[in-house]
């Protein structure tokens, strides 16, 4: 008898722990989507790209490993020349050269940081970020969820409320696989609310638990110089990721070299 009831107690601990793990799992999942029905919060949501109906969804099947493209759309002049859009029908043709590198100068209204971009790791998602940044789609656009020790994130443009926006158009994942861990803290990535949802949103890891992540959000960055300006952002946050002071983009600025 004494022997059931010690097998009955470590069946109880192994179905608790297990359940536990399920709930980790599901408040990192929580944790890290959302979408347009805002079902779930603010409080328990922080790195959110909700893709509505009407989005065009390119998935891995648009081309070959490395294939920069993610769609249709022409790529902006490489000079900053092009009028500001924030909105397409399809997300853009090849605007990068995997082979060369890319930086991104990130200027807001708390300073400026600087980001390498790596395109031979994440050639869609640094193709579909500079594509963006030429087209001025981030300018005055809201770091929206900033949690201390986390994240701070922003890059949506035409969410309301922000957080809940996309440009028009979703791309396939390139997830990182050298890990555990897979992110540390300056780490860039793509936001998303699901697999192959990745639209314009982006976080920076700003601590243990941002580096802590599953590998289930594109990397395809880091920040090089101006984490002190991260900081600055970041302390504007919350624990419900709610910032009590607004923070804007002035300007996403690329180099090619």
């Amino acid at each position: 008898m004494e022997q059931r009831r010690g097998q009955r107690r470590r069946q109880a601990r192994s179905l608790a722990f297990l359940l536990g793990s399920i709930i980790v799992a599901a408040i990192a999942i929580s944790v890290l989507s959302g979408d347009d029905d805002a079902e779930v919060s603010s409080e328990d949501t922080t790195t959110t790209s909700a893709a509505s109906d009407e989005s065009t969804t390119t998935t891995a099947a648009s081309g070959p490993a490395g294939d920069p493209a993610i769609g249709t759309t022409e790529c902006p002049p490489a000079d900053g020349t092009a009028e500001r859009t924030t909105t397409f029908e399809s997300g853009p043709l090849a605007c990068i050269d995997p082979a060369k590198a890319y930086t991104a100068v990130v200027e807001t209204s708390k300073g400026e940081f600087t980001i390498e971009l790596f395109a031979d790791r994440a050639p869609k998602a640094v193709n579909n970020f500079v594509f963006l940044a030429r087209n001025h789609f981030y300018e005055g656009v809201l770091f929206h969820r900033i949690i201390p020790g986390f994240v701070v994130q922003g890059g949506d443009a035409n969410g309301d409320p922000p957080g809940t926006g996309d440009p028009g158009y979703s791309f396939a994942d390139e997830l990182p696989t050298e890990g555990p861990p897979f992110y540390e803290i300056g780490s860039l990535a793509m936001a998303n609310s699901g697999p192959d949802t990745n639209g314009s949103q982006f976080f920076v890891v700003t601590g243990d638990n941002g580096a802590s992540l599953p590998a289930s959000y594109t990397l395809f960055g880091k920040v090089t110089e101006g984490m002190d300006v991260v900081a600055a952002i970041e302390a504007t946050g919350s624990e419900e990721g709610t910032p009590s002071e607004e923070t804007t983009i002035t300007s996403v600025t690329i180099t090619e070299a």
